[in-house]
């Protein structure tokens, strides 16, 4: 058994929770997965891995008494946006439900320290400008309602029985790791930038929702925060918790924004190719600007994104995609 500081990190074989255990190693860390692979991936796994589901009490207390668990990492979640407006009860109790059973170990256990993957979500449709963490959170869809809950519940955790949490409201994560081993990867892939590059090596179609949004271009705002930045924000959360800072609720951006039309010649510039694409009407829950202001992450996390610019963004995430989607004979 290791000594250093023991982290279970639910969803850990997923994108941002595979990226966020590489960084714990590398800080000294001990991270120990738990997952229910239903969308993660075992090859993604570094270190133990814990196969089991959030709402499986009885496997989650094993896994904090069999690793001697100090602090957690939960990024486990349904967070399909489209998903949720159809499938509301998935959200709820996978994201809902899921996160108090793992609280209630947490509690059993005496872990009082949790960095949880929240969201720009729970903004709902926002101002077309930086939103500020006290924006006022107005999701407008199950998977940004199901997020907002988990942080009430976390205020209310810390409040009553004075756990320390991190509620990082990250904006849409993206790239890859640099040394192309792990990166977004999943068997439905809705997310702008993969499936635009699964659409270059033609395994799949991609199609533009909505082209009339009230934008120069027409088309949706995001703010694009690379998923190396994001493990280190969680990472720097953790250590400000062991040196007893009680948490609160980040947004983790870059605060510019990209259209859908400026991420696709931004592919074509990186790669070569045009993304061949159609478009189609407005997906029901989609904002139209969503742009983190960061400054607070800066000034208490001394959160810098390093890796967040748009071409390491795309040449990462294509470094991925060819190894990970190797290219179809024509």
């Amino acid at each position: 058994m290791t000594d250093r500081p023991t982290v279970l990190v639910t969803g850990g074989a997923g994108y941002i929770g595979s990226h966020a255990c590489r960084a714990l190693t590398a800080a000294g860390y001990q991270p120990v997965v738990y997952d229910n692979l239903s969308t993660g991936h075992r090859s993604f796994v570094a270190g133990p891995l814990v196969t089991g589901d959030l709402l499986d009490g009885t496997t989650l207390a094993r896994a904090f008494a069999d690793h001697k668990i100090t602090a957690v990492m939960h990024f486990a979640a349904a967070s399909l946006v489209g998903e949720s407006m159809t499938d509301p009860q998935k959200y709820y109790i996978n994201n809902v439900q899921g996160t108090l059973s793992l609280l209630q170990a947490m509690r059993n256990a005496n872990c009082q320290r949790i960095v949880f993957s929240s969201t720009g979500a729970v903004y709902g449709n926002a101002d077309s400008k930086e939103l500020p963490e006290d924006f006022p959170c107005a999701p407008i869809n199950p998977y940004g309602a199901s997020k907002l809950m988990i942080e009430r519940m976390l205020v209310d955790y810390r409040s009553a029985y004075g756990f320390g949490a991190f509620c990082l409201r990250y904006f849409n994560a993206s790239g890859a790791d640099p040394g192309g081993g792990i990166g977004e990867l999943r068997d439905n892939e809705t997310h702008l930038i993969p499936r635009a590059m699964m659409a270059l090596q033609g395994h799949v179609e991609f199609a533009v929702f909505g082209d009339d949004y009230d934008t120069p271009d027409g088309t949706a705002i995001r703010d694009y925060i690379h998923v190396t930045d994001l493990a280190a924000a969680h990472v720097a959360a953790l250590k400000l918790l062991e040196q007893g800072h009680a948490g609160g609720s980040f947004n983790l951006g870059t605060g510019s924004g990209f259209s859908v039309r400026e991420i696709l010649n931004a592919i074509r510039q990186e790669t070569g190719r045009e993304v061949p694409h159609t478009v189609k009407p407005r997906r029901a829950g989609d904002p139209t600007y969503l742009v983190a202001d960061p400054s607070a992450a800066k000034k208490v996390l001394n959160f810098v994104p390093r890796h967040s610019d748009l071409p390491t963004v795309i040449r990462t995430a294509w470094a991925w995609h060819q190894k990970a989607h190797p290219f179809r004979p024509r």
